[in-house]
C-alpha cells in the first residue's frame, strides 16, 4: 500500500467518524445493520447514504446505524429523524432510494412514496 492510499483510508475513515458527531445536526438518518439488514445490501445502502451527502455538502445530518427494526421482510430499513417531518421508517432501500432520501425527504421535506413502511397516522402527517 502507498503512502497516498493510506492518507486516502485516513480521510476516509476521519469522515466516517465525523459524521457520527451530533453537534449542529438537525437530521438523523439510521440504517439497519442487523444480519438480516446486511444480508439484504444494508452496507451499501449506508455507503450510499455517505456518498450522496458528501456529493450534495449537507452537513446538518448524522448517519448511524442500528440492529435489526423488526421489518426484516423490508430490509434494507432505514430511519429518518428530523423536525417539522414525522420520523419516517422506509422499507427496501437501495442506494438508488437512499439517494431519492436524501433529496426527497432531506432536502425538500417530502417523504419517499412506496418506501415508507411505518409513519404517522395521516392526521398527523397532514396537520389536521
Amino acid at each position: 500500500m502507498t503512502l497516498e492510499e493510506l492518507r486516502a483510508r485516513r480521510t476516509m475513515s476521519q469522515q466516517n467518524m465525523n459524521r457520527r458527531v451530533t453537534e449542529g445536526k438537525t437530521v438523523e438518518v439510521i440504517v439497519g445493520m442487523g444480519t438480516c439488514g446486511i444480508a439484504a445490501g444494508g452496507k451499501d445502502t449506508l455507503s450510499a447514504f455517505a456518498k450522496e451527502l458528501d456529493a450534495l455538502s449537507v452537513k446538518d445530518v448524522i448517519l448511524k446505524q442500528t440492529g435489526c427494526m423488526g421489518l426484516c421482510y423490508a430490509e434494507p430499513t432505514v430511519e429518518v429523524r428530523m423536525a417539522g417531518m414525522p420520523d419516517t421508517i422506509y422499507g427496501k432501500v437501495d442506494p438508488k432510494v437512499a439517494r431519492e432520501i436524501v433529496i426527497s425527504h432531506i432536502m425538500e421535506r417530502k417523504l419517499v412514496e412506496g418506501h415508507v413502511f411505518d409513519r404517522p397516522a395521516s392526521d398527523i402527517v397532514t396537520g389536521k
